[in-house]
């Protein structure tokens, strides 16, 4: 079940800097990069999404921190660019998101999600797109903010969790909300069973909370 969109502040939300995105139809598809270290079942949902109309956007580009990874290959067989800017390389957190910020920029992207982006992002990249960094966090926040949400959710012993989409600021896991989806936890889950069920509710949540968001960003 996907829970409510959360209302904030509207006024807090800056144009945005770059002048090559102004004067945009709100008819235009939003230009979104993604940032991705693993499988990248979410990258693919929003390609679904987007195939499917139901989330009026293109993905301009893929960005990878891990050689060969799962998101790599899925951009491969979707015929979507994806760059890899391997973090062993790129070891300053700072060099590394000022090179995410030039790649983005270069190919026009409006907004950026972070789809199961393994590292922790510095104000280059934060202010680089000011309330236009998404992310998707396994549980419902603010609960079990950081590593492993459904390990903490199962620990905790809560009956329920989920997933929640959210900006991205200075706090871990602790910019606005832009949407919620609640999962029961069932007596017998094990860590296997219940991600299965709350990657199922972010394959749904993610495409829609970003839908709901473009005519905000589209404001800018």
């Amino acid at each position: 079940t996907v829970g409510r969109m959360d209302r904030w502040d509207m006024s807090r939300m800056p144009a945005f800097s770059d002048p090559s995105q102004q004067n945009q139809s709100d008819q235009t598809p939003l230009r979104i990069g993604v940032m991705a270290s693993g499988n990248g079942s979410n990258f693919e949902a929003l390609a679904q999404a987007i195939d499917a109309g139901t989330l009026a956007a293109e993905i301009r580009l893929l960005v990878v921190n891990n050689p060969g990874c799962g998101a790599q290959q899925r951009a491969q067989r979707l015929g979507i660019p994806c760059t890899v800017l391997d973090h062993r390389v790129l070891r300053e957190r700072e060099r590394l998101d000022q090179a995410l910020v030039d790649c983005f920029r270069s190919a026009a992207v409006e907004v950026i999600v972070m789809a199961g982006w393994m590292r922790i992002v510095t104000p280059v990249l934060i202010n680089g797109f000011a309330d236009r960094l998404v992310n998707i966090h396994p549980s419902l926040l603010p609960s079990f903010k950081g590593l492993d949400g459904i390990g903490q959710a199962l620990a905790a012993g809560v009956k329920i969790t989920g997933c929640s989409v959210h900006l991205v600021t200075a706090e871990l896991d602790g910019g606005p909300i832009l949407a919620q989806a609640a999962v029961p936890v069932e007596e017998r889950d094990t860590h296997t069973s219940l991600s299965e069920r709350v990657h199922q509710a972010e394959h749904r949540l993610l495409p829609e909370a970003i839908n709901a968001m473009i005519p905000v960003w589209r404001q800018g």
